[in-house]
């Protein structure tokens, strides 16, 4: 399939969750929340030549562990073990972009700025500060986390230096939308809950995935080319 209809299939199924939780629908919920990231996959796989080529498997590694995350947290309401099993499932999700990210800047020579650390820093301190009274016997894991998914921040923004400068924006947005829905859930689980959190959360986490995959798509695509 082509790019526009990879993702007009990407928002009909978003939206198919988002009306599953807007309606409190598990049923709905239950069948496309687990279809998000097969669908981004596919989108991945049908613009690239070949995905296990290079570090492009780190891209698919990131979002085989994000699909695991996904059915591991929708069980969480049952026992709260799901919900620490997805989230260390979403930490290796982290290293894999990691990964990617370290790797696409040292391919284009891009060299490590400290003033983006210092924002990542001053970021998570701040939340984590807020969030500390509230995590209990999740203090350890959520901090954790909060690093790794801090440090693919940091090395996502440096994507904004490198030679192709709308892919690396297209990643650079998916990152930071990222880390917004982490925050919108550390926040909703941990402090309190708020209005429309579920369609917040989902929202951000799902055009997250797709910006970071469409980012590395042209990337690929300008890799090839030269």
């Amino acid at each position: 399939m082509k790019q526009k209809h990879w993702t007009l299939l990407f928002a009909i199924v978003l939206l198919g969750e988002l009306l599953g939780i807007q309606l409190q629908n598990s049923i709905l919920q239950f069948i496309f929340k687990p279809l998000i990231i097969p669908v981004v996959i596919g989108y991945f796989d049908s613009q690239v030549n070949d995905i296990t080529k290079g570090f492009n498997k780190w891209i698919v590694f990131a979002l085989i562990f994000s699909w695991i995350g996904d059915v591991l947290l929708m069980f969480q309401d049952k026992k709260d073990i799901f919900f620490l099993l997805g989230l260390s499932s979403f930490l290796l999700a982290h290293i894999f972009y990691i990964i990617y990210f370290h790797k696409a800047r040292l391919r284009d020579n891009v060299k490590s700025n400290p003033w983006l650390l210092v924002i990542v820093v001053v970021y998570y301190a701040a939340l984590i500060s807020f969030l500390s009274p509230y995590l209990g016997d999740m203090k350890l894991p959520v901090r954790i986390y909060g690093i790794v998914i801090s440090f693919m921040f940091m090395l996502a923004l440096h994507m904004f230096f490198i030679k192709n400068k709308s892919a690396g924006k297209w990643m650079m947005i998916g990152a930071l939308l990222f880390v917004l829905s982490d925050s919108l859930l550390a926040i909703d689980r941990f402090y309190q809950t708020f209005e429309f959190a579920g369609i917040l959360i989902i929202l951000t986490y799902a055009l997250a995935q797709f910006f970071i995959v469409k980012g590395a798509v042209d990337y690929f695509n300008s890799v090839d080319k030269e």
